[in-house]
């Protein structure tokens, strides 16, 4: 995050130019060199809201780049994150929890998800294996038959810290039943990060041979301040309940350093209702508070140093169902073609 030095020395001895083109080492543009049997692809992270994909993807990434919370439908769109090794580069979309969708908000939500399987190499359905399949699952597995016919699918039975030995089989066999034959599976926990190597092996070996598509060091194409209301948004998710949390929306206005190094973020929360922009409040301005401390220790830790950020709520009365709303926080449908 440090400006860019653009000073020039200017003190450097003279040199004939040809002594100079002579002295100048010789330039190798040889392409990076990679493994023959080097695996790279696109991997769809796809579930049920609420079963763990973003925890799985940052435990995968080893850092954080999606917001995690115990409610439903956390994420609210697709997210890239690129993994790169000596052997492989991994590029995951985690994507919305699919779901049936009550207003223009979900229906983004569930286009983003689906519009992440046609596209995918493999494929990774999570369950959560602490509970028995739903409906919901159900249909997840349906859409990624009927979408992704050519792609490699790993079934992820997830929470396995919450299930007995007995369970674990039980579960297993009821959800591979939703899915292909041939479709691998593995038995996880994204917590505490039991069996994250297994899967991530697993799923390696299913990629194409391949390049490189992305820069060793890339970890993501999201920009900072898109992470950064993210982050701010997990804190209200995990402050709030009840309808609060799903009605609230975070677009950062402002994102600059400053030249003390300091850097500057100014955001504004959106709900729809009077009475939530009260509850994010809270009395005397504790929560809104507690929401910004939050928020800014994890930002800090995003920028790798110091944070002064500054928080502000408004009403946008019923701003799922708006269109014109849903696209200016980046949530709107793509228009349909005339």
């Amino acid at each position: 995050m440090s400006p860019t030095n653009t000073a020039q020395s200017t003190d450097t001895p003279h040199q004939d130019a040809d002594q100079a083109d002579q002295e100048l080492p010789a330039l190798d543009f040889a392409p990076e060199q990679l493994p023959p049997d080097h695996r790279s692809g696109f991997v769809a992270v796809v579930g049920r809201p609420n079963v763990g994909k973003s925890t799985l993807l940052n435990g995968w990434l080893g850092q954080k780049i999606a917001a995690v919370s115990p409610k439903p439908q956390t994420t609210r769109q697709r997210l890239m994150g690129i993994l790169t090794s000596a052997e492989a580069q991994v590029i995951f979309f985690d994507t919305p929890g699919l779901h049936r969708p009550q207003h223009q908000l979900g229906r983004f939500m569930v286009d983003q998800a689906q519009q992440a399987l046609p596209d995918a190499d493999v494929i990774c359905l999570v369950v959560d294996g602490s509970a028995a399949p739903s409906g919901a699952d159900r249909i997840v597995a349906q859409d990624i038959v009927a979408r992704a016919a050519d792609a490699a699918v790993i079934l992820i039975v997830n929470k396995v810290d919450l299930m007995t030995a007995s369970q674990v089989a039980e579960r297993v066999a009821v959800y591979r039943a939703l899915l292909p034959s041939a479709a691998d599976w593995v038995v996880l926990s994204a917590l505490d990060a039991a069996g994250l190597a297994d899967g991530l092996a697993r799923i390696v070996r299913l990629l194409p041979l391949g390049p490189r598509y992305y820069p060793e060091d890339q970890v993501t194409d999201l920009q900072e301040r898109f992470i950064a209301a993210e982050m701010i948004r997990e804190q209200v998710l995990l402050h709030t309940h009840q309808e609060v949390p799903h009605s609230a929306a975070v677009l950062v206005d402002e994102f600059k350093e400053r030249p003390d190094g300091v850097v500057y973020i100014s955001a504004t929360i959106y709900v729809e209702r009077d009475s939530q922009k009260g509850i994010i409040l809270g009395k005397n301005g504790q929560l809104i508070k507690q929401i910004g401390q939050g928020a800014r220790s994890q930002i800090e830790e995003l920028v790798d140093g110091k944070v002064y950020l500054e928080l502000w709520v408004k009403v946008w009365e019923q701003w799922r169902k708006n269109e014109r709303w849903l696209r200016e926080l980046g949530y709107a449908l793509p228009r349909p073609p005339r």
